[in-house]
């Protein structure tokens, strides 16, 4: 079998990591997020995978090239002249995905979740339709556009954007499977696979839905990161709980790399993610981060809802939270620094003002960030209180 994977994107939500690599090449739980989806497509016994690429297509290619020969697979690279949405990828690559006249899957970049591509190919074959996609659902379907489908088939009749009142609670997730025959329907311009192609083939009565067991997150900006981040790390727990960190000091759920050190007296969790060749230095707390390959935290530091960049430098006694709302205002950065958090459970967070650090960035000693978001190869060296980029 044959996929294509949307990674053209410039993977602007993501930024500054994007600044550095390619989303599709940030890792996610220590591993890059292609390299989730990679494996997932070989279990279910796909042989050539196409990667629809245009942004820094050079630095996947050359990590591509890699992979092939570790997962035994075939790796081709589409490379995109101009934007093409998410239907004009799979007109360009229309002879690859075409080969063999097998049915292929396509998926979104943005996309983790316990990836349910077998299940989805015997779906497909039963109810012999042109497209089959998954559907997951969600709390609050009107801030989507939500499919609506027949109960006993799965055969969707129509698709509701943002809906007022109630006609469905699932949304499209991202990924799908298609037999050859959708590459009739689709131009080499750029299209909207969502708004001009599945319409037309819910009309035809040729695309159906499969409903996702699991969780499922779109990882493409940092706050949804870093909950798509807990729940994998849940799912990790249920079934290979033997991966998870685990000694003095550790809460919850916590991944951590065999060539990351920690420090003595440090808590760690629940929901942390360190990276290859991390440094923890003693008496740090950190709690809903990730901190990805090669980044050093200086003793005394507490760190929670962040995302710290490749290399990068946290100075001892750093505050790098959000305060409850209401209280960081009546205070000064120097008083915040002197603040517990760990008393402040029962009070709302504002999880939004999640602060990333991009790639090597220098935070001096004592200061105090919340929602700052630094590009690479900067140094910090005042407090930054309130929500802002640092360029």
């Amino acid at each position: 079998m044959r996929a294509l994977i949307l990674v053209g994107g410039f993977g602007t939500r993501l930024r500054p990591l994007t600044l550095s690599r390619p989303k599709p090449l940030v890792e996610f739980c220590n591993k890059a997020l292609l390299l989730h989806q990679l494996e997932a497509l070989r279990q279910a016994g796909v042989s050539h995978v196409v990667l629809a690429v245009s942004y820094m297509s050079e630095a996947l290619e050359a990590a591509m090239r890699e992979q092939e020969q570790r997962l035994g697979i075939r790796i081709s690279l589409s490379h995109e002249k101009e934007p093409l949405g998410t239907a004009g990828p799979l007109a360009l690559a229309r002879d690859l995905l075409a080969e063999g006249g097998e049915p292929f899957f396509v998926l979104n970049s943005d996309v983790i979740c316990e990836f349910p591509f077998a299940a989805l190919a015997r779906f497909h074959r039963q109810h012999g339709g042109e497209g089959s996609l998954v559907v997951t659902r969600v709390e609050e379907p009107a801030k989507y556009g939500v499919v609506v489908s027949e109960a006993d088939t799965g055969r969707i009749c129509r698709f509701v954007e943002k809906p007022r009142v109630f006609v469905s609670n699932k949304i499209n997730a991202g990924l799908y499977i298609f037999s050859p025959g959708i590459l009739q329907r689709i131009q080499l311009r750029p299209t909207s696979i969502e708004k001009e192609i599945f319409p037309a083939m819910a009309q035809d009565g040729q695309l159906y839905a499969m409903e996702l067991q699991g969780f499922w997150m779109d990882i493409g900006q940092p706050k949804d990161f870093l909950t798509g981040m807990c729940m994998y790390l849940q799912a990790l727990r249920a079934q290979h709980p033997e991966k998870l960190h685990s000694g003095p000091g550790v809460v919850g759920n916590v991944l951590v790399d065999p060539s990351a050190k920690i420090g003595a007296n440090c808590v760690i969790g629940p929901n942390v993610t360190i990276g290859a060749g991390v440094v923890v230095e003693d008496g740090v707390r950190i709690k809903r981060c990730t901190v990805l390959k090669g980044a050093r935290i200086r003793s005394h530091s507490w760190l929670e809802s962040c995302i710290v960049g490749w290399s990068c430098s946290v100075g001892q006694w750093v505050r790098m939270w959000v305060p409850p709302q209401g209280i960081g205002a009546q205070l000064l950065p120097s008083q915040l620094l002197g603040l517990q958090p760990k008393g402040w459970r029962d009070v709302p967070v504002r999880m939004e003002n999640v602060t990333v650090l991009g790639e090597d960035v220098i935070v001096n000693d004592e200061l105090y960030l919340n929602g700052a978001n630094v590009l690479p190869h900067k140094s910090i060296a005042e407090s930054v209180p309130e929500p802002r980029i640092i360029m």
